[in-house]
């Protein structure tokens, strides 16, 4: 075919494509069965054009020339697929229902393939590969048309994600089934559960390890090209054919997996890596794209159906009808069976059952199956009459789920009220609208007085709002709880949230590590405050304040090996963190007071707020202990994220005078150069200083004024530096051994066997005891903040205090002191001691008399404030 008229017959195809949409919603059919209509009609046309004028029958002529064969359908239209369903899926709410997916994608298809495997060998004198084989190809849906459905009548965001997390790896499951069965029906294997099985775990899970990676990759490249939107773009349309490309042929896994895993992980990260503008337009770039394939898929593939029918006879009819019959029962094995019994446990969340109908009737099939049993068709060492049963089985087939499922669908869905509201989201609607309403008339009558307008006209319009304000109010049938009000602004502010935090990335006001970080967990704090309202907010909230995993591994490898940079670098990100979330809170509780009044009373609004305040001083208090700690960080902390709003308002005020032509293009270009020269020094992080040696630590120690150079070096080799957080127990055993602990900054609390507490702050031993009498202390040790300590091990403290009677000797008299005040301790509580109150504070170097002299009993319970250089009793 010369490429004129290929580029002829493409642009006819292009521009009937243009029409169908709005075809589509006139005639209120699924967009998908418009186009296998209209594919359908073509396909016959192409036999029956010599009535046609010249232009059309060179149209005609041209569509009929084309080759359209299955390799065209998995490694052109395929990948586009995928990709553009994957990068426009939420990760969060795919990961939410994870497990009714897999268990739909995976499970759900392979009962599909031998239900109808062992139900059409019974019912045909097809062999059991082959009927195995039409089963695979069945089995994968086809979400196009169904959640083209779901948007037009407003259908929940869940429901969406199920149906399209189920067709996205269920594409795998089937090919990976469809490849081991061809294999054996032309002669190149032998079916077994166990071939079959590690074929498909290899393909799967390979596939999903290849994606991610590649995935993790071009991620990590957009920031190389960032500011540069369309090689960004353009990376992406490489990155969903070498994934599928790479893994099925180089690799041997499943590329429809690869490309799935590979959408995801460029969708997840792709906002927070691109530049805002740039991600906007990736996203409606693949949108369009997207479009554009399975619109070309379906045409095409409906086209093919008429020379795939022509030779079907009546016995294949009514094995079609079985088809039809025994695959709606095994999904709804799997719906209403299986899928129940997931949701009871860990793995699974519950379906309503609502949405299990929805998904039960949904299984429709598409291009897919087509282009699967298009390609047996092409396989010559395939029997011809076995290859003509499948083509019209899976052509029928999918005829019958998008005229019969497809059609009905959309009834279903109203039947079931899923396309309605909520009467609480009926009540909010309807008293958004009624401010809105007010306010528009507000302003309506300030523009025609300013515009001059005949009174006449404005009093027209102003009965037209009344009118509208009338029939909300009217509406209103059921009021709403506080409880409820409460929850669903709770909601509304978990969602402004998420949009707050992706100002600040498109402001550049964070880093897109950062902003990946916050946006992460603002998602997650979002989905629990809409399952669960206040309550879910207030756990939400102890969560977000929890250290990270990150964080914690990185605690975990500098107490075991001293390795402090990367608990550096995790209580940096920690801290930036901290000032952006406090900067999002302070902005949302101003919000609140102002948006949320109106909409859902004072009441409900100061609940709100109330929860909103608390977790701000949660916030302030943990940057407060973070500032007292590194003073320095949290001063360049400030001056960059002030620095980063005022270059943010100054690129803002650039760009408006460049939209008002004050400024030329040109002159845009060089100021942004100078903003990002003139804050250029703040990229220069101070180091978070937690990375102090022994020795200076030593040096903040008063228990080791006075004792020799030599000493303090054998010392420096064998004490390990530690950084405690608040909260966090401080284990007086390490590897076995016991060990005590010198607090060379910060404090502790120490809880004695009553339940009351000390508290030992900067110069104060903990464990000493313990290691000189050998036994364990049955308290329990906290920090009150971030302390720095030196720990030494029992095997450490015998071998070094042989060598250091000085040390020794200060140690001792620690210890008997501390003996000594818990025996004096006792005998007040016993009653054995009674005269005047003992004073609360005792030095180390006070005498060992001097410890009788306290001040009142001390009661359980209490917490007792001790001074920098105050032991404490053991």
């Amino acid at each position: 075919m010369q490429i004129g008229q290929l580029v002829f017959g493409l642009a006819g195809l292009l521009a009937l494509v243009a029409f169908m949409p709005p075809l589509a919603g006139r005639l209120r059919l699924p967009y998908s069965v418009l186009l296998a209509l209209i594919g359908f009609a073509l396909g016959i046309l192409l036999h029956l054009h010599a009535w046609a004028p010249k232009v059309m029958s060179d149209f005609f002529d041209t569509l009929q020339a084309f080759k359209i064969s299955s390799e065209t359908f998995l490694y052109v239209f395929l990948p586009i697929l995928l990709f553009e369903t994957s990068l426009s899926m939420n990760l969060r709410r795919l990961l939410d229902d994870i497990g009714p997916i897999l268990m739909m994608a995976v499970v759900a298809v392979v009962v599909c393939t031998f239900a109808v495997g062992y139900a059409l060998n019974a019912a045909s004198t097809y062999g059991l590969v082959v009927c195995l084989m039409l089963g695979a190809i069945v089995a994968t849906t086809d979400p196009v048309a169904v959640v083209g459905v779901f948007r037009e009548v407003g259908a929940p965001k869940r429901l969406s994600t199920l149906v399209e997390g189920e067709a996205l790896f269920n594409d795998a499951a089937s090919i990976a089934l469809y490849s081991v069965l061809l294999a054996v029906l032309t002669g190149g294997g032998a079916l077994s559960g166990s071939t079959v099985l590690n074929s498909f775990l290899i393909s799967f899970l390979g596939g999903a390890l290849a994606g991610y990676l590649m995935g993790r990759l071009a991620s990590s490249l957009f920031v190389l090209l960032r500011g540069w939107p369309s090689a960004e773009v353009t990376l992406t349309i490489a990155l969903a054919y070498l994934a599928f490309f790479v893994s099925e042929h180089y690799l041997g896994v499943s590329g429809v997996v690869a490309t799935v895993i590979s959408g995801l992980v460029v969708g997840s990260t792709g906002r927070t890596r691109m530049s805002p503008a740039t991600f906007e337009l990736l996203t409606s770039s693949w949108a369009q794209m997207g479009f554009l394939a399975n619109s070309l898929i379906f045409l095409f593939a409906a086209m093919l159906i008429p020379r795939m029918m022509a030779e079907m006879t009546w016995t294949q009819v009514g094995l079609i009808g079985l088809l039809f019959v025994v695959t709606l029962l095994a999904r709804a094995v799997m719906v209403f069976g299986v899928l129940p019994l997931l949701g009871r446990t860990r793995f699974g969340t519950r379906v309503s059952r609502p949405y299990r109908m929805v998904i039960l009737w949904g299984g429709l099939r598409g291009a897919v199956s087509l282009a699967l049993a298009l390609a047996v068709t092409e396989q010559h060492a395939v029997p011809h009459e076995v290859r003509q049963f499948i083509g019209v089985a899976t052509t029928g087939f999918v005829l019958l789920t998008l005229f019969v499922n497809g059609m009905t669908l959309r009834p279903l869905i109203h039947r079931l009220g899923l396309d309605q509201l909520t009467p609480l989201e009926r009540h909010l609607r309807d008293q958004a609208v009624s401010l809105a309403l007010e306010d528009l008339r507000d302003k309506t009558e300030e523009l025609a007085r300013q515009e001059k307008i005949k009174p006449q006209v404005t009093e027209h319009l102003c009965t037209v709002f009344d009118a509208s304000q009338a029939s909300v109010a009217s509406g209103q049938i059921q009021s709403l709880t506080e409880a409820q009000k409460i929850k669903m602004g709770m909601a509304m502010l978990s969602a402004r949230e998420v949009e707050l935090f992706y100002e600040l990335l498109k402001s550049q006001i964070v880093d897109w590590k950062t902003a990946e970080s916050l946006l992460s967990r603002a998602e997650r704090m979002n989905d629990t405050v809409r399952q669960g309202g206040l309550t879910g907010f207030e756990s939400a909230i102890a969560a977000d304040l929890r250290y990270s995993y990150g964080f914690r591994w990185a605690l975990r490898l500098h107490y075991l090996m001293g390795v402090q940079g990367w608990l550096a670098r995790e209580l940096a990100k920690r801290f930036a963190n901290l000032i952006a979330k406090r900067s999002v809170a302070e902005r949302l509780i101003r919000f609140a007071r102002t948006e949320l009044p109106p909409l859902l009373g004072q009441q409900a609004t100061e609940t709100i707020v109330q929860a909103h305040q608390l977790r701000l001083t949660q916030l302030e208090d943990a940057m407060h202990s973070l500032t007292l700690q590194y003073p320095v960080f949290a001063q360049w902390l400030q001056e960059s994220y002030l620095a980063r709003i005022a270059a943010s308002q100054e690129r803002a005020r650039y760009r408006e005078m460049l939209s008002h032509s004050l400024i030329t293009g040109e002159m845009y270009a060089d100021l942004v150069k100078q903003i990002n020269q003139r804050w250029r020094y703040l990229n220069k992080r101070p180091a978070l200083d937690i990375a102090m040696s022994a020795s200076e630590l030593i040096s903040r120690v008063p228990l080791f004024d006075g004792i020799p150079d030599e000493t303090k070096q054998r010392l420096a080799k064998r004490l390990r530096p530690r950084l405690a957080l608040p909260d966090q127990k401080i284990h007086l055993r390490f590897g076995g051994m016991r060990a005590m602990y010198f607090v060379a900054s910060g404090a502790v609390e120490t809880t004695l066997p009553d339940g009351s507490t000390v508290e030992l702050g900067t110069g104060e031993t903990i464990g000493e005891v313990n290691l000189v009498e050998h036994t364990d202390y049955a308290g329990e040790v906290r920090s009150l903040g971030y302390s720095r300590l030196l720990m030494l091990t029992e095997r450490d403290f015998d071998a070094l205090l042989a060598k250091a009677p000085l040390l020794r000797e200060k140690i001792e008299t620690v210890v008997r002191q501390r003996q000594r005040a818990y025996q004096v301790w006792k005998e007040f509580e016993s009653g054995q001691r009674k005269h005047e109150p003992l004073p609360p504070l005792f030095g180390l170097a006070q005498a060992l008399s001097q410890a009788e002299s306290f001040v009142g009993p001390l009661q359980p319970g209490s917490s007792i404030p001790v001074a920098a250089s105050a032991p404490a009793p053991h």
